[in-house]
């Protein structure tokens, strides 16, 4: 059992950055992808970025540019910076953890809301 806990959301002006962190726990495989990916209210959860136990990272064409995923494997923990935030950058945004072919694990989420 893998448990993911998403911290850093909250409101921010557009234009204006913010940190997301996720913390893992438990049965931690050290082979894994990690992502995160958001849900605005009434559309699909959608892509943003994943990155490899290895380092190798992923992006959703439409987040390329703003948005950089990392990850400390000492701290068995993922990172998102987002910059230059816009309104439609809200959503809640989650935590995913992938292992082998069945292993799939999801954080509670954190809102993140863009606002003036």
């Amino acid at each position: 059992q893998v448990q993911l806990v998403e911290s850093g959301g909250g409101l921010v002006q557009p234009g204006g950055s913010l940190r997301l962190s996720c913390a893992a726990s438990g049965s931690i495989f050290s082979t894994n992808v990690m992502g995160w990916y958001r849900q605005a209210p009434g559309k699909e959860r959608e892509l943003i970025a994943t990155i490899t136990s290895g380092g190798r990272t992923k992006y959703a064409d439409s987040m390329k540019g703003r948005f950089t995923i990392s990850r400390d494997n000492a701290k068995n923990t993922v990172y998102l910076q987002m910059n230059s935030l816009k309104p439609e950058d809200t959503a809640v945004y989650y935590c995913n953890f992938h292992a082998g072919v069945s292993i799939d694990y999801w954080g509670q989420g954190t809102q993140v809301t863009v606002s003036s």
